[in-house]
């Protein structure tokens, strides 16, 4: 993430990909107070083993897409709500990537960036089976907690005639 103030969303990545027991770095590495860093970040994500980067950023929002600059992983931006702008001015900054250098984008906020950490666990399930049932399994989870919304709820009022 660009700053420690992003965590606030950018946790819900790591909750996410905690209960899938899947490992992750939760890191700050701003793209305009430390580029260098940034930079080596990006460049030694490959040989540190990382499947994708899940970068979290606000304002100008400039960390996903020089990420994607500098790696071939994967890169998962999530627009981090700006003070005035409420992350608008985020997400068109990561969504507009120039051809060639592509960010995944997600929705603003904690929506992004469990949504994000989602992607990245279907992205790796694609060739580890148990993940793949993990997976599978939340997803039922997410479907029966849908149907057992209507549980509960009183019929329609009927007109009277």
């Amino acid at each position: 993430m660009g700053s420690s103030s992003d965590w606030e969303v950018m946790s819900h990545a790591a909750d996410i990909l905690t209960e899938f027991g899947v490992p992750f770095e939760a890191q700050v590495v701003s793209a305009h107070r430390m580029p260098d860093d940034m930079f080596r970040y990006a460049e030694g994500a490959r040989e540190r083993g990382l499947a994708a980067i899940i970068a979290g950023a606000g304002g100008a929002a400039h960390l996903p897409g020089m990420l994607a600059a500098k790696t071939s992983v994967p890169v998962l931006g999530v627009p981090v709500p700006s003070k005035h702008l409420q992350g608008v001015d985020s997400l068109h900054s990561i969504v507009q990537m120039p051809r060639g250098v592509p960010v995944a984008t997600f929705a603003i906020g904690a929506a992004g960036a469990a949504n994000a950490a989602l992607f990245a666990v279907a992205l790796l399930a694609h060739a580890d089976a148990a993940l793949r049932e993990r997976l599978d399994a939340f997803r039922a989870r997410q479907t029966e907690a849908a149907r057992a919304m209507t549980v509960g709820l009183a019929a329609p009022a009927r007109q009277q005639g």
